[in-house]
């Protein structure tokens, strides 16, 4: 069901309040989907959890879309690195960024780990205007990156000036991010589709952005807070 700009709830079978903490806890915790249905259950909700697993893959999407409007600008060093995820049995890659301060910069799900994937994660980071384009990357020894890089420098997307720097301990930052996300992946055991785990990441890698403090007037740690962020976006009082 298309999800209407100015009623995003529209159509549903539950108020926009219960379906939109539903989706946040799912995607804020390490929770299953029968986790979040057991929750609701005892607030006096019948909600199965294939109905939660609905929820999540219309709403998570749009939370990354209505989100990115509010991110601080990063800082000008990044950190990248990908890191594998389970799609029907076979490894699929998430490419993430985070600036030298630990802020998410962004990510993309691929089907391979080349330069092709690479660049394609580059450009979509870049195409944002909260983004800067960076002094330095950082990256690991996967021969992919150098291989993008000097592409993207070619075609003018990069300035010939930025350096990039393969020196492994300046990405345990970025490695150790990788932790909250993959908590959430174990959970899932798996994803059944590229699409459903595109849409899934989006929504955990959005609210991890929200919970590290990228959004303008929403403090690290403010639990309340980003819970009234999330509400706000989608027309819901605080």
């Amino acid at each position: 069901m298309p999800i209407s700009a100015a009623d995003p709830f529209k159509g549903r079978q539950y108020p926009g309040e219960v379906i939109l903490t539903a989706v946040r806890w799912y995607l804020r915790y390490p929770l299953a989907y029968e986790h979040v249905s057991e929750l609701l259950t005892e607030r006096g909700l019948k909600v199965d959890a294939s109905c939660v697993w609905r929820w999540v893959q219309a709403y998570a999407p749009e939370l990354n879309k209505r989100c990115r409007p509010y991110l601080k600008q990063s800082n000008k060093s990044y950190r990248v690195d990908e890191t594998y995820i389970k799609v029907k049995g076979q490894d699929k890659y998430l490419y993430r960024a985070v600036d030298s301060a630990g802020q998410t910069i962004d990510f993309l799900l691929t089907a391979h780990r080349d330069a092709a994937a690479a660049k394609r994660f580059f450009r979509k980071a870049f195409r944002s205007s909260c983004n800067l384009i960076p002094r330095v990357i950082n990256v690991d020894k996967n021969p992919a990156y150098p291989a993008a890089v000097k592409e993207l420098k070619r075609e003018g997307i990069l300035p010939r000036r930025m350096r990039l720097r393969q020196c492994k301990y300046l990405n345990n930052i970025v490695e150790q991010d990788h932790r909250s996300v993959k908590k959430r992946t174990w959970l899932a055991k798996g994803y059944g589709s590229f699409l459903s785990a595109s849409r899934t990441l989006e929504g955990i890698e959005t609210v991890n952005m929200i919970r590290k403090g990228r959004v303008k007037w929403v403090a690290k740690g403010d639990v309340g807070a980003q819970a009234r962020f999330v509400a706000k976006l989608f027309g819901i009082a605080g």
